[in-house]
């Protein structure tokens, strides 16, 4: 039985005189190789143990190489990059465009690189690569919260801003179509008893406009009709641009009535959305109630 000295200066064995001949017919071991008989303490090239002399006059299989551990890879190949090391990097990178998604994965990996690695004896490389690829994927997710805290707020404000322009959206069309409505009936808006009703031929059938995205659910309609004006001429009524013509309010189905319907809490940012006889629509504050017109 023998020892054998590999290239990394680590010793292999005890292995048989069957299995080094092996080695040599592989090119893993050769006439350089320190070997050290079991029982002995001195280290001698293979060539100079004569059991082996006509093994190693055979050519070898490959290239020739010290002796390495039995189905290991030889310890003079040459080693190649980690890919899960590569995939990290990228995964990490890529958190910058997907809010820290990919960072989860790429740390992973990283680990998982540096581990098989360290584990390669030389056989793998990348560590470097591996560790900037945790490194940055940590940092990612660790700054997701913080991006979070940031955007949300903005998020928000950008929802309340869209569900206030769509409620515009539907005030401006309520106020169209009364207005198409009095051009067709001599000037006059319809009774406050059925006005939604008298309105709907003018919204082609649909009831969308009398819904408000931030309304309570349940209700047919979350708008309703100055009640001063019900029934009323549209020549009667001496400040059409500050006049009001519908309102929020909580809900219900042909309601009309004044200030003391609107909702207790605007829906809308502070703000209550108001139409105006002149078609105009607005964002009216509270503090600027008192100076509307409900008045013809």
């Amino acid at each position: 039985m023998y020892k054998l000295l590999g290239t990394d200066k680590k010793e292999y064995g005890p292995v048989s005189a069957d299995q080094i001949q092996a080695w040599i017919a592989q090119g893993r071991a050769n006439s350089h190789t320190q070997v050290q008989a079991i029982g002995s303490t001195e280290w001698k090239p293979l060539a100079d143990f004569p059991e082996f002399a006509a093994a190693l006059q055979k050519p070898a299989d490959t290239t020739v190489s010290p002796a390495t551990p039995s189905g290991a890879q030889p310890t003079g190949a040459p080693s190649k990059t980690s890919g899960l090391a590569v995939t990290s990097l990228v995964l990490g990178i890529l958190g910058v465009l997907t809010c820290g998604l990919t960072s989860l994965v790429g740390l992973v990996l990283g680990i998982v690189a540096l581990v098989r690695i360290n584990k390669s004896q030389g056989q793998l490389r990348g560590q470097g690569l591996a560790m900037a690829g945790t490194i940055i994927s940590a940092v990612f997710l660790l700054l997701v919260p913080f991006s979070a805290a940031m955007l949300l707020p903005a998020l928000s404000k950008a929802k309340q801003k869209a569900m206030g322009i769509s409620c515009m959206n539907n005030v401006k069309q309520l106020n169209l179509g009364l207005i198409m409505y009095s051009s067709d009936n001599k000037d006059q808006f319809p009774a406050g008893d059925v006005w939604c009703d008298a309105l709907r031929p003018y919204l082609g059938g649909s009831t969308k406009a009398f819904i408000c995205p931030l309304g309570a659910s349940g209700q047919r309609c979350h708008y309703a009709l100055n009640g001063r004006l019900a029934g009323s001429s549209m020549k009667e009524i001496q400040a059409p641009a500050q006049t009001v013509l519908v309102f929020e309010i909580d809900g219900g189905w042909n309601v009309s009535g004044g200030r003391e319907r609107l909702p207790a809490s605007p829906r809308h940012t502070g703000a209550y959305v108001v139409g105006f006889v002149d078609g105009h629509v607005e964002m009216v504050r509270p503090a600027r109630l008192p100076q509307l017109r409900w008045e013809p």
